[in-house]
């Protein structure tokens, strides 16, 4: 597993980062310099790419693409890392993984102290799964990263408002040039990380939901949920459960956003980095 890291590695606190289900870790290239900027560089921000995608490697068996390979990849990397204060940053997927990390991250030696939930919950909204399996690990090529990110942006919209350079760097890191000899690019992932995801049913996401409330419940770190007001994955009735039960979430809404907010807008920048900083 690859991570990308910034500021100081022996910096006393650090931020873990963790991406949505086709996504990287360079998503938070901006949050990272943020935080960095108002922590006066004592800090550590780690960014992982989850196996399957950026520069990490692919598994052999695609059905390996779930919770559970993810969290135990991520309690390996913080044995690896020692943290002395930890916090977590989880957009989507990466939500999900932290949630999981909370639950076990004693038996590597290290607790949560602050949770940051990016647009998901223990819920997610069976016609947001639809949604995504209906483009997700289809094998796409690109004349230019521009055109990449044309075709990206048709599918991204959900996450609201962004300038046409936000949006081309945020892109850049979501391809990687076509083999030798074949000019263009293609996305950075496994285009075999929606096997899961097409095999799940509404029976088996029921069941899942049952399991991530029991993980949600034994939280104890301090939780910030974040959503997007016109999300189709988190619904406002389950983020309002998330404020009454478990580590009793503090939720923060965007308006004209869907799923999920990129944590690049001043606003969203500047909930999360006073959360984790304050």
């Amino acid at each position: 597993m690859a991570y990308w890291q910034w500021g100081d590695a022996q910096a006393e606190h650090t931020v873990v980062c963790v991406h949505g289900l086709s996504r990287q870790g360079r998503d938070f290239d901006v949050l990272a310099q943020a935080l960095m900027a108002k922590a006066g560089g004592n800090i550590r921000v780690v960014c992982p790419d989850v196996v399957g995608r950026g520069q990490s490697d692919w598994l052999a068996d695609p059905m390996g693409y779930q919770l559970p390979t993810y969290a135990a990849d991520m309690l390996a990397l913080l044995a690896h890392l020692k943290p002395r204060t930890l916090d977590w940053v989880g957009t989507s997927m990466g939500g999900l993984i932290g949630m999981a990390v909370c639950a076990h991250a004693a038996a590597v030696g290290v607790t949560v102290r602050r949770l940051v939930l990016n647009d998901v919950g223990p819920v997610v909204q069976w016609d947001s799964i639809v949604r995504i399996a209906t483009y997700l690990g289809k094998s796409m090529q690109f004349a230019s990263l521009q055109q990449a990110a044309d075709a990206m942006w048709a599918i991204s919209t959900s996450f609201g408002p962004h300038t046409p350079a936000q949006w081309l760097e945020l892109s850049r890191h979501m391809v990687k040039p076509l083999p030798e000899g074949q000019a263009g690019v293609t996305l950075h992932y496994d285009p075999a990380i929606a096997v899961p995801v097409r095999a799940m049913t509404q029976e088996t996401a029921a069941q899942g939901e049952a399991a991530l409330w029991q993980l949600y419940d034994s939280i104890t770190a301090q939780t910030l949920l974040l959503r997007g007001a016109d999300s189709d994955l988190l619904s406002r009735e389950t983020a309002a459960q998330m404020t009454q039960r478990g580590p009793k979430a503090c939720v923060v809404e965007f308006a004209g956003v869907g799923h999920a907010p990129t944590l690049i807008a001043d606003d969203q920048v500047q909930t999360v980095t006073g959360f984790l900083l304050e």
